[in-house]
This record gives structure tokens, C-alpha cells and sequence, in this order.
């Protein structure tokens, strides 16, 4: 059984998903992590859609992430239209009827996490449903993390992963999780998609390691993803190691030892994923841990 997978960002296709129910144009997409990688839990991808393209209305059985990296482009769903951004991040749970229209002059390029994986014996557990009506008098709606119609939704910036620029500007605007960031051992974690956006399968956040930054091998019960976007890091997962690069993503599924070190000069960054969503307590095994229990017992590691 695969336990870990590893993409290249000059290996990387675009095309224009098989066999899928609904309509669409000028939508392509490139396949990161699906079941046919051993994955249970995790369907990851990066979508491109032109500024004329569509994809027609469909529901899905499963939870459906986003995080827009570049371009724009407008989400329709029953209760509103909105237009997203780079930077702009959400949650479409799953049943939840939706379309896609391009906008802008540029193609828009985001991620998606789909939790849990698509199945293609059953139709990619997708479902095509009648158009959602667009309004001419509907204009989309922006992402404000402070507005309630777009509760949904969030915004990520760079600037969001200094410690030292954390105004409270910036972090008083939500009473969320969402708006805090975590700092230990040179890595920052800037959450993104989880129960407190309605989450019930999977989370999506932001990860960044300072030069000297390095997480020493573990494991968990839940599959992790990682897309980098900035930077370069050093991956070893199940003894084999990796350097990866802007554009490079990753997978290791339950129970895959793996690592990460800094490889550069300058911060590294990733989008990261998990699903399921990690237990509440004991979700990382660190191997140093059950090392040093066997250095006090006397044991050889």
C-alpha cells in the first residue's frame, strides 16, 4: 500500500476532469492525491479556470476546500454570489449546490481539498443539479471575515505569518481561531479551514518554517497534504528523502514517517491539509519521544 506521494511542479498536467456530470468550459485540472495513490481521506488538486469559463451546478458527497492562489472568480451557492480573490480561502460542505464563473483577464488558479476521497466507481460521487439563478441586481459579495453573509469564507496574506507584524489590526477583526497564529521551534501555523468554518472531514492551513526550522519525524492517524508556495524544504517520509520546491506537492498518508528542515536562506512555506480531522488528543507520534524512552530504559534505539 502506498504510503506516500510525491508531485513535481515541472511534471505537473493540466486536463480536463474525466467523466464528471456537470458542464463545464475552460475549466482544467491538475490531480495531486486521489485513491488511486492508496488515499481514503484525501482528494487534492490544483484547478485552473479560464475568465470566460464555467462549471455548471453540482453537489458533491463529500467537503469541499478552497484557497484561491492566484486570479478571481465567482462562487455561486443558494444563499449568495461572491467573488473571490487571491488569497481568498472557504469551505463548500458537502450537498451544498455550487457553480463556478471566471472573472478578471487572467485565468484563476486555486486549490482544493476534497474530503473524503472522490470515488470514481460511483461517479466521482458528484452530482450535476438544476442552474442556481444569477441575478443581474445580485452583484457578488466580496470576503470580509467580518461580514456574516461570507462565514464561510476567510483571507490569507503573507504578512499573516510574522510574528512580528501582528497588529491588532489585524488580529482583533474575528473572535475566530481562524485570526491567531501559532509559533513554536521556528514554524508558524496560520489556520485557515476547520470546525470553526463548519469543517466536519478535513482542515486546511498555513505553514511556514524560519530558516532553522525543522519538525523531527512523526506520524499520525490522518492524511496530510502539502503544496509549497514558497521557499524550499527538505521532506523525508519513510526514509526517503525529498527536496521540494515551489510548485511541488506532497501526500503521506496514515501512519507515514516523515520529517521537514528548512533548505534554504529564507522562509518556506506550504498549504497543508489533513483529513480526517485530527483527534483530539494524542494526533502526533514523534519518534524522538519513544527514543528517549528507550535511552531511560537502557535499551539500544
Amino acid at each position: 500500500m502506498t504510503h506516500f506521494v510525491v508531485r513535481r511542479a515541472a511534471d505537473a498536467t493540466f486536463a480536463v476532469p474525466p467523466r464528471l456530470p456537470y458542464s463545464s468550459t475552460g475549466f482544467r485540472r491538475r490531480t495531486v492525491v486521489d485513491e488511486a495513490d492508496g488515499a481514503v481521506h484525501t482528494g487534492f488538486g490544483v484547478c485552473e479556470l479560464s475568465p470566460d469559463g464555467a462549471i455548471g451546478a453540482h453537489v458533491h458527497a463529500y467537503e469541499e476546500s478552497f484557497h484561491v492562489l492566484s486570479g478571481r472568480l465567482i462562487l455561486d451557492v443558494p444563499e449568495g454570489t461572491y467573488l473571490l480573490e487571491e488569497g481568498d480561502y472557504g469551505l463548500l460542505p458537502t450537498g451544498v449546490p455550487h457553480a463556478w464563473r471566471g472573472a478578471g483577464d487572467t485565468v484563476a488558479r486555486w486549490a482544493d481539498m476534497l474530503a473524503p476521497v472522490p470515488r470514481a466507481r460511483y461517479g466521482y460521487d458528484t452530482q450535476a443539479v438544476p442552474a442556481l439563478p444569477v441575478l443581474p441586481a445580485r452583484e457578488p459579495v466580496r470576503i470580509d471575515v467580518r461580514d456574516p453573509r461570507t462565514r464561510s469564507f476567510g483571507h490569507f496574506e503573507a504578512v499573516q505569518m510574522d510574528p512580528g507584524k501582528q497588529s491588532q489590526d489585524l488580529l482583533a477583526v474575528s473572535a475566530s481561531m481562524r485570526t491567531a497564529l501559532l509559533v513554536y521551534s521556528g514554524i508558524t501555523v496560520k489556520m485557515m479551514v476547520d470546525s470553526d468554518l463548519g469543517a466536519v472531514a478535513s482542515t486546511m492551513f498555513m505553514v511556514q518554517y524560519a530558516p532553522d526550522g525543522v519538525a523531527g519525524s512523526h506520524d499520525h492517524p490522518f492524511e496530510e497534504t502539502y503544496l509549497i508556495v514558497e521557499g524550499t524544504v527538505d521532506a523525508t517520509f519513510d526514509g526517503e528523502r525529498h527536496r521540494l520546491g515551489v510548485g511541488d506537492a506532497a501526500w503521506a498518508g496514515a501512519g507515514c514517517v516523515h520529517s521537514f528542515a528548512n533548505a534554504g536562506t529564507g522562509p518556506v512555506r506550504w498549504l497543508e491539509t489533513q483529513a480526517p480531522q485530527p483527534p483530539s488528543r494524542h494526533s502526533y507520534r514523534f519518534t524522538r519521544d519513544w527514543d528517549y524512552l528507550r535511552s531511560t530504559l537502557g535499551e539500544k534505539p
